[in-house]
């Protein structure tokens, strides 16, 4: 693992970017992918890329109407799997 001051390369960016489009990384690793971002036009196009993706399921996921007993069927299921039972909006 390289150290939080150190850039990172496009493999390291990639092996990351799910979970900066999520935001799940501390605000180390954030700054380092940020700074990344800024100076690399492919891994930009990619974040772009990935970005809208997500935006545009997250956005069709919220018109699907999910009829009561299915969802709470998922939520017991995910529950099971991790121990805790997620908020309706974390779907």
């Amino acid at each position: 693992m390289t150290s939080a001051g150190t850039p990172l390369t496009c493999l390291e960016m990639v092996t990351r970017l799910d979970d900066y489009v999520d935001r799940q990384l501390d605000s180390d690793e954030i700054r380092r992918v940020e700074s990344h971002l800024a100076g690399c036009l492919d891994c930009a196009r990619e974040f772009r890329f990935e970005a809208a993706l997500l935006e545009g399921i997250r956005q069709r996921l919220h018109r699907i109407a999910v009829p009561p007993h299915l969802l709470g069927a998922i939520h017991a299921r995910l529950g099971e799997s991790s121990g805790t039972i997620p908020s309706e909006g974390a779907l």
